[in-house]
Parts: structure tokens; sequence; C-alpha cells
């Protein structure tokens, strides 16, 4: 149950980057030039996601029952700031800003069977191994 719940919840948020255009690297590079060629159609997708999430997320963390679909809700239970968050953080940003993708869009174009799509993938991948490993 909790994989076909999984698959669903996947299926629905590839659909909405699709949708959303956040599967186009030009259009996800054309945001995030502000000097240049802005493209601010992004911003109103992030707006409208934050409108539906912010006050149901609320509700949601008020249930005294828990989930519905799990034993408990896995919230991150660290607050502090560190070198390694930072770093992570900044290559996350810098990755995100030269390619057009971050790790959900990236996953979703691999419908598209693009093959600069999939070196990126792998690249990816190899990435967090290694980021895991050390």
């Amino acid at each position: 149950m909790n994989l076909l719940l999984a698959l669903i919840c996947g299926t629905l948020f590839g659909a909405g980057l699709a949708v959303s255009g956040m599967t186009d690297p030009a259009k996800v590079i054309g945001f995030l030039d502000v000097t240049g060629a802005w493209d601010p159609t992004l911003g109103f997708v992030m707006g409208g996601g934050l409108l539906i999430t912010v006050p149901f997320f609320q509700l949601v963390l008020q249930r005294t029952q828990g989930p519905w679909f799990a034993e408990g809700f896995r919230l991150p239970d660290r607050h502090d700031i560190d070198a390694r968050l930072i770093t992570g953080a900044a290559m996350f940003g810098i990755g995100w800003g030269l390619v057009g993708l971050c790790p959900g869009p990236a996953i979703s174009s691999l419908a598209y069977l693009n093959l600069d799509i999939l070196y990126f993938g792998i690249a990816m991948t190899a990435g967090m191994f290694i980021a895991d490993r050390f």
C-alpha cells in the first residue's frame, strides 16, 4: 500500500513539474537570470505552491492522531547550521543555476529520453554516492 501511495504521489509531483515548466532547463535558467532576459513565470508557480502548502501543512501538523499512512511524522530534528550544510547548499545552488535542473525535475525529465538529461542523472547519482561515502 505504501509503495502504491509513493508511486501516486511521485507521479503527481512529476506531472506538476512538467505542467509548470520546471523540467525545462531553459525556463529555469531564464527565471534565475534576473539581470538579463528574466522570465518571472516560475515565481508564480512557487507562489501558488506556497499558497496551498503553508495552510495545509499547519493543519496536518496539528492532527493529534498523526499521519494516515505512517507511524509518525518524519521531520528534521537538527536545527543547527554548519559548514557541511552551507557547502551542500552552495553546491546545489551553483549546479541548479548552471544546468537549470535540480534532482526532482531531473528525475521527472528522464521520461523525455533526452541523452543530456540521462548524463545529468548519472552524474547526479554518482555525486550523491560519493557524498554519502565521504
